[in-house]
């Protein structure tokens, strides 16, 4: 069966002699174990420069067979690197089939102090033995990308963001194809209130993933909001309303923000005076219980009636005594004006 296949990620020899073992032993399995029924083109791969192997994307059709032979390679290589991190997906109509990912698994000192960091990041409080386990990997390979990826996110967490904005730009610098320093450095800047100059980088976030990882849908739903922020409010709805229209899981992290992002699609579109889709956006909005606090649905009450309103519908002093009812004082001056 013949299906769509994706690879794209980054591995890390460190040295010119590891890196010709490995492009010995590529060379050499190919020929004798797999019979050259592999994705990967040698010359395409192989960064001599920098002792890598390096797939920024690659999507293709393949055989079930091929697809297996091509992961064990990769696995088996990925126990000679010191660093990097690759992904492989089977997708069929946007859903995905099979994924795995292929990292270093090995004793080597940089190896364990990133896994260390890297599962360390995940613990409230743990921040500064993360720091520190993740400072050892970057002492043992310097080049390692992942490890100033994760130290940034790790002082984004403690506050320091001119130390995340470092760490960001020098895993940029080593590996510009990975999507998450991207991300982290946006993140950095909208704590700053920096919303103009998250932008660039939450659209490198987008093109540096894929529609099948969740940060390209996160980068997309903060770029939406951003342009909401600048009052730009035709490029907010192009990325919220492709937002909206994904289906996500209940397990991918996007889920939590449908409800914000309908009224955030909403508000746009009330800007632009499509008042009708405003209402229907809303009213989208309204329905995804459990994802909200009083505040948020008293705005969206709020801006609903007014939506109503203005699109000339009925219903709309309902939503605006519920919102009173709520605690909003506009939504108080709003049916004192038409009383």
């Amino acid at each position: 069966m013949t299906s769509k296949t994706i690879f794209s990620g980054r591995l890390e020899f460190g040295s010119a002699r590891s890196f010709e073992q490995v492009i010995k032993m590529f060379q050499h399995r190919v020929e004798n174990y797999y019979k050259n029924e592999i994705v990967l083109n040698f010359e395409e791969i192989f960064n001599e420069e920098e002792y890598a192997l390096d797939i920024p994307r690659l999507v293709t059709q393949s055989e079930d067979k091929t697809w297996r032979n091509t992961m064990n390679l990769l696995e088996y290589l990925a126990q000679y690197a010191i660093a990097g991190s690759l992904s492989a997906w089977i997708a069929d109509s946007g859903k995905i089939l099979k994924h795995r990912t292929v990292e270093p698994k090995g004793d080597k000192a940089a190896v364990q102090s990133f896994l260390k960091g890297r599962e360390l990041t995940k613990e409230k409080g743990k921040e500064d033995e993360a720091h520190r386990a993740l400072s050892r990997a970057i002492e043992k390979f310097e080049r390692h990308a992942l490890a100033y990826e994760r130290r940034g996110y790790v002082n984004f967490l403690l506050r320091n963001f001119e130390d995340a904005i470092y760490d960001y730009n020098k895993s940029i610098d080593i590996n510009p194809n990975n999507a998450d320093p991207y991300m982290g450095r946006a993140l950095v800047r909208l704590a700053q209130d920096q919303v103009a100059a998250a932008i660039p980088d939450l659209e490198k976030a987008v093109k540096k993933s894929i529609p099948l990882q969740p940060i390209y849908w996160k980068a997309r739903r903060l770029k939406g909001e951003c342009h909401l922020k600048q009052e730009e409010y035709d490029k907010a709805i192009f990325e919220l309303k492709l937002f909206t229209k994904r289906q996500f899981t209940s397990d991918n992290p996007n889920y939590a923000h449908r409800r914000r992002a309908f009224f955030d699609y909403g508000r746009a579109l009330m800007a632009k005076g499509d008042y009708d889709l405003a209402v229907q956006a809303f009213n989208e909005a309204l329905k995804l219980e459990g994802e909200s606090n009083e505040s948020q649905e008293i705005e969206e009450l709020l801006f609903r009636g007014i939506a109503m309103q203005k699109a000339g519908k009925k219903g709309f002093e309902k939503d605006w005594k519920e919102a009173a009812n709520l605690g909003s004082k506009r939504a108080e001056e709003l049916l004192q004006a038409i009383a």
